[in-house]
């Protein structure tokens, strides 16, 4: 067994499956209860094999190499610590020179883009200590302006190659961005790469808008906006920016939408006659189904995997507390028992947790809990932590930590599900409400 494959990588406490992972390679990473020791790994400027691909191949290795570090699972070497220099991408690996300064992988690819601007990458992992090649190489083609998107995916490969995890680098957030003083703010939604780069704005901040959630296939979005004076549901393009207002009866609230697994229906919640109750919606017909019939305040709706069960916030005993239905409707079981308020759930990609935003003894935290409620852990805490989204890989999660006082801000902020990585989202100014898309 090489050093490479006896390295624990990191702490993932309370996973039920821990990830351990032989790929076509001898590597193999453990990722069990322990110390955290994040991977070192060397990733040099990838080769450029025409002449227009110079600046690209140190670009992207910067990418591929923030993607990783980002994980707080990996350790990029400084490139000044290098002895070896990859001049070639067929050129063999000098396993001695990497091994001297510890890098335990090593990631060599090259550029070139062709007369008609098509960029080609191709790349490879090494497991250095074993002195193998981990896994084929692989190449993905694309456009000049597409480069970054390039990077992301070849990120999104070592770190499956390594972890035994799906990646989340190439994918967008859609968001409020906010400006403007705390009791006047002005918000809009705005998408970006998950990394805060290619900021674009969705809507002018003309109107109020909230919750914006994306689709299963990333190229819809769901959102409320007060245009109207009052809250509706309305339904984004992401590629062509268009939307329409969902057909709801006229005056009647609508809000905090999310869709189903299908793409084809969403939940959400309308206030009729002073109650608050979850209807299911097609949203191509607009014929919508009552799914929560209470005398309480029943929202913020969100579909398991399957599409089978609903898990919800309800105040029907007194206090916000979390509950699951069926997809129908129908009787449900209360899952949230400890002290405080739960609400904003949110069913994780695999299945196995839902997220939510806890508030307890003035403080408010983004949580983990098993479908059936048990096994509850806190992974934040402070002034204000609401609204989580998982990541496609259902191993990250991001959500709005605000600041206290007059100048107070709301800002991004993910943290994994171990409560390890805590780090702010960059983003140009004030940014609430993420919505985690899918792999591009």
């Amino acid at each position: 067994m090489t050093r490479f494959m006896t390295l624990v990588l990191a702490v993932m406490a309370m996973i039920q499956a821990p990830a351990l992972l032989a790929q076509d390679g001898p590597l193999r990473i453990e990722i069990t209860e322990g110390v955290i020791e994040p991977l070192p790994f060397a990733a040099p400027d990838f080769v450029a094999e025409t002449p227009a691909a110079g600046q690209l191949g140190q670009d992207i290795a910067n990418v591929v190499a923030a993607d990783l570090s980002g994980t707080g699972l990996f350790r990029e070497i400084p490139p000044d610590a290098f002895i070896s220099r990859v001049t070639s991408f067929s050129s063999p690996v000098q396993f001695a020179d990497w091994k001297a300064i510890n890098a335990q992988a090593l990631i060599t690819g090259a550029v070139s883009v062709d007369a008609g601007g098509q960029v080609t990458v191709k790349f490879r992992v090494w497991d250095v200590f074993a002195g193998q090649e981990l896994g084929s190489g692989l190449q993905f083609t694309g456009t000049q302006d597409g480069w970054r998107r390039i990077a992301h995916k070849v990120a999104d490969q070592v770190y499956s190659r390594i972890t035994g995890e799906g990646g989340y680098f190439d994918t967008r957030v859609v968001f409020v961005s906010e400006t403007g003083p705390k009791d006047q703010r002005a918000k809009r939604l705005a998408i970006m790469d998950y990394d805060g780069a290619n900021l674009k704005y969705l809507t002018d901040s003309s109107s109020l808008v909230l919750a914006p959630r994306f689709s299963p296939t990333g190229d819809r979005v769901l959102y409320t906006s007060y245009e109207t004076g009052f809250p509706k549901v309305y339904v984004l393009d992401v590629a062509s920016v268009s939307r329409r207002a969902l057909q709801t009866q006229e005056g009647e609230m609508s809000f905090a939408p999310r869709f189903a697994p299908d793409g084809r229906s969403m939940v959400y919640s309308i206030i009729r006659g002073g109650n608050t109750d979850i209807y299911k919606m097609d949203i191509a017909s607009g014929q919508s189904t009552r799914l929560t019939d209470a005398p309480s305040i029943e929202t913020a709706p969100s579909f398991s995997p399957d599409g089978s069960q609903i898990v919800f916030e309800s105040d029907r005993s007194g206090s916000k507390q979390l509950y699951i239905m069926s997809a129908g409707g129908g009787e449900a079981r209360r899952i949230s028992n400890g002290d405080g308020q739960y609400g904003t759930p949110v069913w994780s990609p695999r299945g196995d947790l839902i997220a939510f935003t806890k508030q307890s003894k003035q403080r408010f935290h983004i949580g983990v809990m098993r479908t059936d409620g048990s096994e509850e852990r806190l992974l934040t805490a402070s002034f204000l932590d609401e609204g989580p989204t998982w990541a496609p890989n259902g191993r990250v999660i991001m959500f709005t930590r605000e600041s206290q006082g007059a100048q107070g801000e709301a800002r991004l902020w993910s943290v994994d599900i171990t409560g390890r990585n805590l780090k702010q989202v960059p983003t140009p100014g004030g940014a609430s409400d993420p919505s985690w898309s899918p792999l591009q």
